[in-house]
């Protein structure tokens, strides 16, 4: 709250530099400045500032930017004979920006383009290894962990965290393809957020084997239809080769469906009798899940009974390169979840879900079902809702309230957005973050869900 006032009070400095331009105090201008350099840093200091991520493309659109705005204020000064008006500049930064941006479009597309078209063709000459693709609405990240979890011993390497788009895919490859001995098993991530961009991942991975953890809602404000999710996320069962295989989570019904695109055999797993592989007796249990297929007991330290599926994709992905049940099992009880996914561990005497990665309406309920079958007392969820829902957005943040109304005790969003249609389901108050929010009792159960900085958990915790 703090920052959303200060923040448009650096407007002001700029309204003051056009009086102090007009009058020539170039005292009064650098004391000005100054006193907006110091916000900002006190602002960044304190954690209140967004800190921008430098990759080489933000440098040098940044760096043309400023170039620009440093000529055309010379040119200025130059042609008015007025004192430096590169402040004066500053506020137009974003047409600036914006100017870099659209000339250096061109070039970036075909920069873009030379680096999948090379990693395409460095793939295609590497024969002797097996590429798994992974895809889905969520779990995505889990499932490639647990698969070169499973997988590590023998040659198997996975995308690193956050990525899983065409170009980050693309480098991923050359930089691992170099290597030596090159892995034997590249499991590779696929997210998109339009058709197309998985098809143009596999095109550059080539999969031999493609996995489809679950299709549900998530996105459906960038696909505008459930069918053209379907369809998107189709694109990689599509692209498997006929002697590749498939395998989808029958537990979710837009994912089995996928089953009619593929030209490659399919399997299926879950837990409602009516998969090729099925599991039995889950539970969860204070370390993680547990569950059988046929003759073997899986117990895996990863929280969430909703998890079920992800692990057993990875356990029919490793059994079909080779792995026997009884040294899957043996592999899995070893297994570190993801940070930030469905994430249970103890903090200042409270029991915290952080799960703050990347959560979907599935995983929202999967969280509220978890904190349902817990023991504390007092409950309370922290969560800003979840976004690119589209149409539906009001209705599942209102079915997730009636959800949670039984299970919280205080509800707490870090923003009005989605918090009101939250509340008309939870029938009771919500609160909004500020600086007088409560900080939760000791003993208590913190569930977080949804994105959110490691410093707004610790402002819940206490002291």
């Amino acid at each position: 709250m703090v920052v959303g006032i200060l923040r448009p009070l650096i407007l002001l400095p700029f309204a003051a530099l056009l009086v102090l331009q007009i009058t020539g105090t170039v005292l009064l201008v650098s004391i000005t400045l100054g006193c907006l350099a110091l916000l900002t840093l006190l602002q960044s200091l304190t954690h209140r500032q967004p800190q921008p991520v430098w990759t080489g493309k933000a440098c040098v659109l940044v760096g043309t930017s400023l170039l620009g705005t440093t000529v055309v204020s010379l040119g200025l000064q130059t042609s008015l004979h007025s004192l430096p008006l590169l402040p004066l500049l500053a506020p137009a930064q974003p047409l600036f920006l914006a100017a870099a941006l659209a000339l250096s479009w061109p070039f970036d597309q075909w920069m873009k383009h030379r680096i999948m078209r090379h990693a395409a063709q460095v793939r295609a000459a590497v024969q002797d290894c097996t590429v798994i693709g992974i895809t889905g609405s969520t779990g995505k990240t889990t499932t490639k962990e647990l698969l070169v979890h499973l997988l590590r011993e023998h040659g198997a390497c996975g995308t690193e965290a956050h990525v899983n788009t065409e170009l980050g895919v693309a480098r991923w490859l050359l930089r691992t393809l170099k290597k030596q001995p090159a892995p034997k098993i590249l499991i590779v991530e696929m997210g998109a957020y339009r058709q197309g961009e998985i098809r143009t991942l596999c095109t550059i991975a080539q999969p031999d084997l493609g996995i489809v953890t679950f299709v549900g809602q998530q996105h459906i404000a960038l696909f505008k239809s459930d069918e053209a999710l379907y369809r998107a996320k189709g694109e990689l069962i599509e692209a498997l080769p006929e002697h590749g295989k498939a395998f989808l989570n029958a537990d979710n019904e837009r994912c089995a469906r996928l089953r009619e695109l593929a030209k490659c055999p399919v399997t299926t797993v879950g837990t409602g009798g009516h998969a090729d592989i099925e599991a039995y007796d889950v539970e969860e249990t204070p370390k993680g899940i547990r569950f059988r297929i046929k003759d073997t007991t899986y117990e895996v330290p990863l929280h969430g009974t909703h998890n079920v599926t992800n692990v057993m994709l990875a356990i029919a992905v490793a059994q079909h390169e080779g792995l026997r049940p009884t040294a899957i099992a043996t592999k899995l009880r070893s297994f570190s979840p993801p940070a930030h996914t469905f994430d249970v561990r103890e903090e200042k005497g409270v029991t915290l879900l952080d799960d703050t990665h990347n959560a979907s309406p599935a995983s929202f309920a999967a969280a509220i079902a978890w904190a349902m079958s817990q023991p504390a007392e007092h409950k309370v969820l922290l969560t800003n809702g979840l976004i690119e829902l589209g149409a539906e957005e009001y209705h599942i943040h209102m079915e997730l309230g009636i959800q949670a109304a039984p299970v919280f005790q205080r509800v707490i969003f870090l923003s009005p957005h989605r918090a009101n249609a939250f509340q008309e389901g939870y029938s009771h108050h919500t609160e909004l973050l500020g600086k007088r929010t409560q900080r939760v009792e000791s003993r208590s159960l913190l569930v977080c869900v949804g994105r959110m900085s490691p410093q707004i958990i610790q402002r819940m915790l206490p002291v």
